[in-house]
């Protein structure tokens, strides 16, 4: 009997991030770009880059905690926006979980079991019951706080300020940790990309409209620049229920993955994120050996496992006004402790695990 596929969340572009967001309101949102938000009890992360020494800029934050967890858990991704290290793999980008407990203290000693018992799937319950802006409790999704988003909120014309902003040497080495509960604080050298919340679709919500033409045509550019058969890799079919069936021809495995890749987005080609905790990563390029030998976890020595990974329409949000600085990528795998296990009373943000895949044809996704 054939496994049951995980669930799967798609994060979308939502609306710009308005002024300076704290607190709950802060580090409960998930988006891309800004600063780092930190939890009330662990130090926000400041990595830098392994190759140049920059200061790496945040990414994507993203607030995933795990339903029948006693913790809030926060994960940054983080990646060097300097054009010399665009091709600097795991060298320049960093992954990030940090955890604190929602429940009292003295139900620390629980909170581990609780967390090794988890299944698999209760991340993405109740993945369609937002709530209101008013709940005071986060909901175990990808969680989104619009109250800093109110017509009447002041914009900030961030791409005035950075365009009288500039690269500067920074130091090499690690950068101290920032204080618990506070938001990072921007080093003059490292700007940060411009910040927009992410929300959250179902991807089963896009299977009945699936439309192929933009994959098709994206494909024949493929196909004229590679020189690839186009009728062998179009020849594959498509089915609403999730299952893909190939007809036996003639097709180089890296052509049929980037092809699946290219299928399985065409419903939602705007996703910016895909999320599916123990699930299946949606491979651009054939995986290499690293993905059936990844590091145990620092902490606790377990197994990761597949979390969540970025995908190509996130590369032309992550433009600096004038600066020059981007991140390019094909598709970025992250792979966490399985246990998501933290340590009691541990104040600092646990390095996890990626994968960078290179984009095999950059133009495709501009």
């Amino acid at each position: 009997m054939a496994a049951v596929p995980k669930p799967v969340l798609l994060g979308l572009r939502d609306a710009p991030v308005h002024g300076s967001p704290t607190g709950p309101g802060a580090w409960t949102a998930s988006k891309l770009g800004g600063i780092p938000d930190a939890l009330p009890t662990v130090a926000a992360p400041r990595p830098v880059c392994q190759r140049c020494g920059q200061r790496l800029a945040l990414v994507v934050q993203v607030y995933c905690p795990l339903e029948g967890s006693p913790f809030h858990r926060l994960l940054h991704v983080f990646a060097c926006a300097c054009p010399s290290c665009s091709t600097g793999g795991a060298r320049s980008w960093k992954v990030f979980r940090s955890q604190c407990l929602q429940v009292p203290e003295r139900e620390a000693q629980d909170a581990q079991k609780q967390e090794n018992s988890l299944a698999a799937e209760d991340w993405c319950e109740g993945a369609d019951d937002w709530g209101s802006d008013t709940e005071e409790l986060p909901s175990p999704q990808l969680t989104l706080d619009f109250e800093n988003n109110a017509s009447s909120a002041k914009d900030i014309d961030w791409t005035a300020r950075l365009q009288h902003l500039h690269l500067q040497d920074a130091l090499l080495g690690a950068a101290p940790p920032g204080p618990p509960g506070e938001q990072m604080a921007l080093p003059p050298g490292m700007p940060p990309f411009l910040p927009y919340y992410i929300c959250v679709a179902d991807e089963d919500d896009y299977r009945d409209f699936v439309n192929l033409d933009h994959a098709h045509s994206l494909l024949r550019d493929y196909q004229q620049r590679e020189g690839i058969a186009m009728d062998q890799l179009l020849s594959q079919s498509f089915s609403n229920d999730g299952d893909e069936k190939y007809e036996k021809t003639i097709i180089k495995s890296g052509d049929q993955t980037f092809y699946k890749f290219m299928k399985r987005i065409a419903a939602c080609q705007e996703q910016i994120l895909r999320y599916s905790w123990s699930g299946e990563p949606l491979f651009l390029t054939c995986p290499t050996s690293e993905v059936t030998e990844l590091p145990t976890c620092s902490q606790c020595g377990g197994q990761r496992i597949f979390e969540l990974q970025l995908m190509p329409a996130l590369v032309s949000m992550l433009k600096s006004a004038n600066l020059g600085l981007s991140v390019e990528f094909g598709t970025i795998l992250v792979y966490t402790c399985e246990k998501s296990c933290w340590p009691q009373n541990h104040q600092t943000p646990i390095e996890e695990f990626c994968i960078i895949q290179e984009d095999p044809d950059e133009l495709l996704f501009k």
